[in-house]
């Protein structure tokens, strides 16, 4: 990003140590944010992209907590405002197992609530306390939340969970903080790299996203107008049509 919209506010990103996460920290800082990235077992990972946001010239933190202990995840917000004040809250943090309905044991189930859904929740709820007007939410979703099956089953019901909360919370939150979503479709390959041709398949654009297009649509609702609230932006190239 070259028009420095974020200049000189500062955005939490959970689970910014790796993956989309990681994408969406350095898009904030090449905006101009200082940037905390939250991670909960990616120390060395974590530090790297500390390294990247000092290179941009932003101020950046590292906190850890474990998103799947409600306690580490209420004091997260209060620990951060020791250090700096937020403008900016992404709820990015989620586990992502494909799990159907005969494999989900109970502490299965309990993880994915906890960390994709109660932990979001959690956050919000802190991060109002302490925002000032203008302040933002953005929860990062899936296509799969607006057309939920029966794979990544608790993973889908958490998200499509998120999803009713990012509403709620608009209205909730309004008129001083915008909540909005990004609901996100083939953007990364599995962690074995492998970018398998049957995950797009059925995505009418017929390619994966490019890291720039998921970039430019979280800066977007970073920065978009405050009257737009309660909106779940698909990039996910169609997937969620079809």
């Amino acid at each position: 990003m070259s028009d420095l919209r974020l200049m000189d506010k500062c955005i939490l990103v959970t689970g910014s140590a790796r993956r989309v996460g990681r994408i969406f920290a350095l898009a904030c800082a090449r905006a101009g944010a200082d940037v905390v990235i939250h991670h909960g077992h990616s120390d060395t990972e974590a530090e790297k992209v500390r390294d990247e946001i000092k290179g941009l010239g932003r101020n950046t933190w590292i906190f850890k907590a474990d998103l799947s202990d409600s306690s580490q995840a209420l004091g997260l917000i209060p620990r951060i405002n020791e250090s700096t004040p937020l403008h900016g809250l992404v709820n990015s943090a989620a586990i992502f197992e494909p799990l159907s309905l005969e494999q989900i044991t109970f502490e299965k189930w309990e993880r994915h609530i906890s960390i994709n859904l109660t932990a979001p929740f959690l956050l919000s709820q802190a991060f109002a306390r302490q925002a000032q007007e203008g302040g933002r939410i953005v929860n990062i979703l899936d296509w799969r939340a607006l057309r939920p099956g029966a794979d990544h089953f608790p993973y889908t019901i958490s998200k499509a969970s998120l999803a009713a909360m990012t509403k709620s919370l608009a209205v909730a939150l309004a008129p001083n903080i915008p909540v909005n979503g990004l609901a996100l479709g083939a953007i990364l390959p599995p962690s074995d790299g492998a970018r398998n041709p049957e995950i797009i398949k059925n995505v009418p654009m017929k390619r994966w996203a490019n890291e720039n297009e998921i970039e430019q649509a979280l800066i977007f609702l970073l920065t978009s107008p405050e009257y737009i609230t309660g909106e779940i932006i698909h990039v996910d190239g169609g997937r969620h049509l079809v």
